[in-house]
Parts: structure tokens; sequence; C-alpha cells
């Protein structure tokens, strides 16, 4: 991988992984995206899966914080929340939503984080204007163990990855937003696929950095917005987003 990633050398992106082709017009965030999910170092057994059925859907936008993104990245999200819901009761395809921005290249974990907010909050607040309701089957509250983000009316677990993290299959070399259903989670639960794929996963993260990231948690044990950013957060955080009705607009 060339100096423009900060990816430790154990997760480079190496020429001989087969990743599938980007979709037409897209660019080397894409690339390079697909090649960091396909390297065998790369600890998620469910992104992996999602690459192998070329189910990753990656968009690339401006700069994170650049408002100017909001309204693209809501319909797109939007358009692939109806797919997810459109699938088959039989379909076992996982698929993941990846928002890929062209900087910054410098965050620290503090500043990400902070950007990562700011963005959820800005289309959670253009959610609501537009009266999309929250979705019915999760928590509105942040500090909920049973929260997830709803946009478009669909449940999202939201996964940050930026060149300043310090877990290792957080660093990539642009600001990435990864948005998993929380209804296909809930599937993956019911068919009981989804306490391996977590077993194997945190076996395969501990085997890259020598431990699992602080601050996981089984769905309902403790707040998953702990999580979105991979910041080891303490136990006084306090999750800043704000969710509005849709009749707010302030």
């Amino acid at each position: 991988m060339t100096s423009r990633n900060s990816v430790t050398p154990r997760l480079a992106c190496k020429a001989s992984v087969a990743v599938p082709r980007p979709a037409d017009g897209a660019g080397e965030i894409t690339s390079r995206f697909l090649e960091f999910v396909g390297d065998p170092d790369f600890p998620c057994v469910g992104s992996k899966a999602a690459l192998a059925r070329n189910a990753i859907e990656p968009y690339e936008f401006g700069r994170l914080g650049d408002r100017r993104n909001d309204a693209q990245l809501l319909a797109d999200l939007a358009g692939f929340a109806r797919r997810v819901d459109a699938m088959d009761s039989a379909d076992t395809t996982i698929r993941s939503f990846v928002a890929l921005f062209d900087g910054p290249q410098d965050t620290d974990e503090p500043r990400f984080e902070a950007m990562l907010w700011s963005q959820l909050q800005r289309l959670h607040d253009l959610d609501a204007r537009r009266g999309t309701p929250w979705a019915a089957d999760v928590s509105r509250d942040p500090h909920d163990p049973r929260f997830s983000l709803s946009l478009a009316g669909h449940p999202f677990f939201v996964i940050g990855l930026h060149p300043g993290a310090s877990r290792l299959a957080r660093r990539f070399a642009w600001p990435a937003l990864v948005f998993n259903s929380h209804r296909q989670f809930e599937r993956l639960r019911a068919d009981g696929r989804y306490a391996k794929m977590q077993a194997a996963t945190r076996a395969r993260d501990i085997a890259l950095q020598g431990s699992i990231n602080p601050n996981l948690a089984d769905f309902g044990t403790a707040a998953e917005t702990r999580q979105y950013s991979g910041r080891a957060v303490d136990e006084g955080w306090t999750c800043p987003f704000r969710v509005r009705s849709v009749n707010d607009q302030g």
C-alpha cells in the first residue's frame, strides 16, 4: 500500500487479493477500501462475506463535514434500506453501505468522533424535517442498549474508520462510515449465524491486535453508540446525538 494509507504493514493491501471491480466511475478510494477489506488479516468475517458476494455498496463523497454531501448521502442510504427490506427471507447475503470521504486524512480519534456525530446528526435532522418517522423496531434513546440509528425509516449500526484510529481494523487512509442494517443483524441472530460470526471476528481481532475493542458489547447489554467512532470511551461518556421529532426544526 502506498504511503498515503496509514494502515500498518500487516493490513497493507496486497495486489494478490482478489476483489470485485468497483462500479463504473468509482475512484481510488473505493478500490482501496475493497482491498482493505479483502486483506487476509482484516478481522471482520461479515465484511469478508459481503465482499465475496459483491454486496458491499461503496459511495464516494467530498470531505467529511461538508454539508453538500448530506442530501445525496441520505438519498443513497434510503435506496440501500429499500433494497435490504425487499430481500427475500431466504437470502443470506450480508450487505453493507459504505460512505467514503475524500478527507480529512489527518484526523485523531477525538476529532473524528466529533465529525462522525456531526454528520449523523445532520442526516437525522434532514430526515426529521422531511417527516420521516423513527424506525419502530429500535429505541430512540442513544443511551438505551436497544438503540440503533434510524435513517429513512431503517435502523442502522454505524462503524467509523479513519487514518488516526487506534484499532487496526478501523484504520483506513480516508474517513469512512459503514452502515449495517440492524434488521439484517436480527435475521442473523435468528438463524444462529450472528454468534458464530461474532466469535470468529473477535478471535481474528485478537490475533491482529492482541485484544478486542474494549467498547464491544452484545446488542442489548450496552449502548451501541459507544462503538460507532472506534475510540475507547470511558464510562462517563455521553452520546452527543439528539433525536428530534418530525416537527422539531431546532
